[in-house]
């Protein structure tokens, strides 16, 4: 099979300013969220939000899986399909985690010793590392939509195992801190 056609012109300057914008923005905000929220109260309890996060999170890792074996099987459309599905969930992720912490508040975790070692290193890694994949992500799946499958393949080499790790870790997260959720 081969590789599908173009789905954008190629603008680097204005897409790199983009990507760094959308990235910077979502960082300040994602930042912001311990100091943030609301006190309204929802008709349900907005850890929902937080389940919903985890089920996302999960889909994602399955959708990055799927792609990946997509690619390897050579089937380049159906690997954009699931690629693009993978990012667009990945947006209402974070709307969802916005969500959860403007509606919810912030939850500490309540684990003591060597569980609470394990969460502090998995957040640590994941927190960092959420931070550097999105404009990764969006700079990879830039240069797959603009036909340069050469660069795109360099860099999906660095950007499919970060992301799987930060859907992943986002899920185990979730699961060791859901119990502390009030």
């Amino acid at each position: 099979m081969r590789y599908p056609e173009p789905l954008l012109q190629k603008n680097d300057n204005v897409v790199k300013w983009l990507i760094g914008i959308v990235s910077l923005v979502v960082f300040v905000v994602v930042a912001a969220l311990p100091k943030i929220h609301l006190g309204i109260q929802l008709p349900f309890n907005p850890h929902i939000f937080a389940t919903l996060n985890a089920v996302i999170n999960s889909t994602v890792s399955l959708l990055l899986i799927v792609a990946y074996i997509l690619v390897r099987q050579k089937n380049y459309e159906a690997h954009k399909k699931v690629m693009l599905t993978a990012i667009a969930l990945s947006a209402f992720f974070l709307v969802t985690y916005i969500a959860h912490h403007v509606f919810a508040g912030e939850t500490k975790f309540g684990g003591v010793g060597t569980a609470r070692t394990i969460y502090l290193v998995l957040l640590a890694s994941h927190i960092i590392l959420a931070t550097v994949i999105l404009p990764v992500i969006l700079f990879t799946a830039y240069q797959s939509l603009t036909g340069e499958y050469a660069k795109h393949k360099k860099w999906a080499r660095y950007t499919f195992p970060l992301w799987l790790y930060v859907s992943v870790t986002g899920v185990i997260v979730y699961l060791l801190i859901s119990p502390y959720y009030k």
